[in-house]
């Protein structure tokens, strides 16, 4: 699984112009699902992006987690993560899991965020989709199940 994760101030996703999602602060997450990808993948990155330091503290260090500064998560998924472009101009996804596997695993990871206590809006699965946010730093952080 990849995520790129980027903390937000604010941010939304609209389908056919109607809102969604919203969180204040806290983190916007695209997700993206391989064929290989399992729960532990999705354990992995959760444990990771519900304690990752990327917050300020009082002093303007990054020293807080999203647990820590009581932060909600937007996640999207997002198969385009796993776009090739090493041929052509146009890109294949398919390195990307399909439909019903990467939503299943999707529905589990926004599943297992919200069980560490975390509020969790999302977007729609397979649809278009309007996502803004206010990236704030900016920190924009990619993470990679296949590292652990």
């Amino acid at each position: 699984m990849k995520v790129v994760v980027q903390r937000a101030k604010d941010a939304s996703v609209k389908v056919e112009d109607e809102t969604i999602g919203k969180i204040a602060n806290g983190l916007v997450l695209l997700v993206g699902v391989t064929h290989e990808d399992t729960v532990e993948d999705a354990k992995y990155l959760v444990n990771k992006i519900t304690n990752m330091r990327i917050f300020e503290d009082k002093d303007g260090k990054m020293n807080l987690s999203l647990k820590d500064v009581g932060g909600s998560v937007l996640s999207i998924s997002q198969f385009t993560l796993y776009a090739d472009t090493r041929k052509g101009r146009r890109p294949s996804f398919v390195k990307a899991a399909p439909p019903e596997q990467a939503n299943d695993l999707y529905e589990q990871f926004n599943e297992m965020i919200e069980k560490e206590g975390v509020t969790v809006e999302i977007g729609k699965f397979g649809a278009m989709m309007d996502v803004q946010l206010t990236n704030v730093g900016p920190v924009t952080i990619i993470l990679d199940s296949v590292d652990k």
